[in-house]
């Protein structure tokens, strides 16, 4: 960081000709990244194939990308294809006047209030997934918590019942459609070549929408109330006294979807493979759980008010975090020239924001690459510099839906330390795609815990 803007560009790794560093980011963008903050800096400039990029991993920086965003920068996302025909208009990836009014028309279904009284589906969905473990064996645990926060948020989101066509419907094209996207990401192909990830990627992107508007044409259809987030988004009026038109709606509730299953997933699946490979914090949790929720003829699962009562289990959803993002890097687009460490940029250069890289910085974290959950018991967080640890962004944009993730990790994750030990099978592989996710699944081996059935 320097005190003054200068005129010098951030340094620039050595790269090949016209590729630049894309090849090294194919191979291990994760690695690529830390090695090239370690070495170059807090401001990195990276090429991809004929556009540049500024990297940037310092907190400060990190808080001014964030904070002007909607000001001097914009988020940029919109111009990914593949994205924008994810993703529609919605909250992720729209900007200005439009995000905002979208947000304040979003805002009250995710009011704490609202959240608590999805509680009683994420018990329910984690007592599920309990009776389908209970032989134990090996079982590809991201599939099956995958599937678990699919159904929380569908029943949390459109009310749709257990054994509804469409909630198997919805789960076969969101497969299709992420296991496309996922095919086609970082591929530097021409946009229309029809290859089949990027056919797969259609075929789910289509059903999905295709359900989708039937069920918000039908909730229309039918009127009443409904103890759902479709039906606060229906009847949400901006300040002009209208609502949010079906198209809208559409993008509204695919992005609530996409983003409020896979990231907390990803996050429950990583939690219980660190617990594995640490039995000594394993054995920790199990015990607060025991000591807070039940002995040893088995525990219930936590209610909201057992939550402050379970610091050990908020710390090791908070270390799962730092280690493992699910938003593992983000980007921001300028809108204008700016200043960035230092250095001045140009508008429309592009930001990639390192949460990977800042939140394993060793100026900040001890041990930094170590799961150490004990590190948030002593008031860590309010010791760190603001954006060293940021899971859920900041500013504006900050992820509207991070009091649902939270307490459903912490009541699925209660629930499954409670009811089994894991041991793993085979290495953690990492996918850092669209969010942070285990490559080819993550199977390990579940035990029932003795005297460890989780009651209702």
């Amino acid at each position: 960081m320097t005190a003054s803007a200068t005129a010098a560009l951030p340094p620039r790794p050595p790269g090949l000709p016209l590729v630049g560093h894309a090849p090294a980011l194919m191979r291990d963008v994760l690695g690529f990244m830390t090695r090239i903050s370690r070495e170059y800096g807090d401001v990195v400039r990276v090429g991809l194939a004929g556009r540049e990029v500024w990297v940037v991993s310092h907190p400060a920086d990190i808080e001014t990308l964030h904070i002007q965003t909607g000001r001097l920068f914009d988020k940029g996302l919109q111009r990914d294809p593949l994205l924008a025909r994810l993703l529609g208009g919605g909250l992720l990836v729209s900007e200005g006047d439009f995000w905002l009014r979208q947000r304040r028309l979003a805002q009250p279904a995710f009011h704490s209030a609202r959240i608590q009284g999805y509680l009683s589906v994420m018990q329910a969905q984690t007592q599920a997934l309990c009776q389908d473990w209970a032989a134990g064996g090996v079982r590809d645990v991201n599939a099956d918590l995958s599937s678990m926060t699919l159904r929380i948020v569908m029943r949390s989101v459109m009310g749709l019942p257990e054994n509804s066509d469409q909630v198997e419907r919805i789960s076969r094209a969101l497969d299709d459609a992420l296991t496309g996207f996922r095919r086609n990401y970082g591929v530097p192909l021409p946009a229309g070549l029809p290859t089949p990830a990027r056919r797969q990627f259609r075929r789910g992107s289509d059903d999905m929408d295709a359900v989708m508007k039937q069920l918000i044409a039908g909730r229309r259809a039918a009127g009443g109330t409904h103890d759902d987030l479709l039906d606060m988004l229906l009847s949400a009026r901006d300040d002009s006294g209208q609502p949010m038109t079906d198209p809208q709606l559409l993008d509204e509730v695919k992005n609530i979807l996409l983003a409020g299953h896979d990231t907390t997933a990803s996050t429950l699946s990583f939690a219980l493979y660190l617990l594995a490979t640490h039995p000594d914090a394993e054995q920790r949790l199990a015990q607060e759980l025991s000591s807070v929720l039940g002995g040893v003829t088995g525990g219930r699962l936590p209610e909201l008010g057992d939550l402050r009562s379970l610091p050990f289990l908020d710390a090791v959803i908070k270390e799962t975090l730092r280690l493992y993002p699910a938003a593992w890097s983000t980007q921001r687009e300028a809108r204008q020239e700016v200043t960035v460490g230092g250095y001045v940029a140009p508008p429309g250069t592009l930001f990639v924001i390192n949460h990977w890289v800042t939140q394993r910085d060793p100026r900040f974290f001890d041990a930094p690459g170590e799961f150490r959950p004990e590190r948030w018991l002593d008031g860590l967080e309010a010791r760190l510099p603001k954006y060293a640890y940021f899971p859920f962004g900041g500013g504006g944009r900050i992820c509207i839906g991070r009091e649902f993730a939270r307490l459903e990790a912490a009541v699925a994750l209660a629930g499954l330390v409670q009811a089994f030990t894991y041991q793993t099978v085979r290495p953690l592989r990492l996918e850092p795609a669209i969010s942070l996710r285990p490559q080819g699944g993550l199977p390990l081996r579940v035990q029932p815990r003795q005297g460890g059935a989780v009651n209702g």
